[in-house]
């Protein structure tokens, strides 16, 4: 059994030769162009008169140097606050959508405080929950109170899980309710349907805002540090008070943007793909 290859036509050849050299010439056209605009930029805040002062304010090595490592330990604190809110957020604000489009006169009860919790959440401040929760609870003396680390993770939990609830519930009714009749006509039990025929489809169609909430709640779990827990905020604020320096100020928000990268990166890769996947379906 002979088997032929394919060759493509000169003209092909010279299209595929031609686009490659198209994409080489924009990469360093836009490598060129990036280089001397930050070359500008560069000139332009350097030779500026306050240049100075501003340097030794905000970008000291020394101070840099010396607080790094305690700003580092604070971000652990942080990283871990991360995991936990992120995920119990995202089960909490599943569990209040689902509640939300329970039908039947019935549920009334439970879609009505469901809502009240959203709506209430939603509207109140981050830093007003975290100071009810991590000064008005140990206020209140009560036996068995946790510390406020976990108070003011709670506060965080409770706040954003009102909004991926929203999320949520956005995916689930982008769902048409007739998968939902189909599948109860195979002999599926709504909890059944929900599970197998619905969230899957409402998870996958929010996975870009989800994850964009994500990354809105990696920087909010720096005010934990209003709370009174040492994590990098607290530490560079610590810093900033002994040598009356900004440095550490940088140095934290340094850490935080990198943190953020990889969550970045992620939603956008998401975002595109949703967009793909929605363009080839039409």
């Amino acid at each position: 059994m002979s088997t032929e290859f394919h060759r493509p036509s000169d003209i092909q050849l010279g299209r595929i030769a031609f686009r490659k050299r198209q994409a080489i010439r924009s990469v360093l056209l836009a490598a060129l162009s990036t280089a001397v605009l930050g070359t500008l930029l560069g000139v332009l805040v350097t030779s500026a008169p306050g240049w100075d002062r501003v340097k030794e304010s905000f970008f000291d090595w020394g101070n840099a140097t010396e607080f790094l490592p305690q700003i580092l330990e604070g971000l652990w604190l942080n990283i871990r606050m991360l995991v936990f809110c992120a995920f119990a957020a995202l089960a909490l604000g599943l569990l209040v959508a689902v509640l939300r489009t329970l039908r039947g006169p019935v549920f009334f009860p439970v879609r009505a405080i469901a809502t009240l919790y959203t709506y209430s959440f939603r509207g109140l401040p981050l830093i007003i929950v975290i100071y009810l929760f991590a000064f008005g609870v140990p206020g209140l003396r009560l036996q068995g109170t946790p510390s406020v680390t976990v108070l003011g993770g709670a506060a965080i939990v409770i706040t954003y899980g009102a909004y991926l609830a929203e999320v949520f519930r956005a995916g689930i009714e982008s769902v048409h309710p007739s998968q939902i009749a189909a599948a109860r006509s195979l002999g599926l039990t709504y909890r059944q349907s929900m599970r197998h025929v619905v969230l899957p489809q409402a998870v996958r169609r929010v996975a870009p805002p989800l994850l964009n909430d994500t990354v809105a709640l990696q920087k909010d779990v720096g005010l934990i540090s209003l709370a009174g827990p040492i994590d990098a905020i607290r530490a560079a604020q610590i810093g900033v008070a002994q040598n009356a320096n900004f440095t550490p100020y940088v140095i934290a928000g340094v850490l935080f943007v990198l943190l953020a990268l990889p969550l970045i990166g992620i939603t956008d890769w998401a975002t595109l793909r949703a967009a793909r996947r929605q363009n080839a379906g039409t």
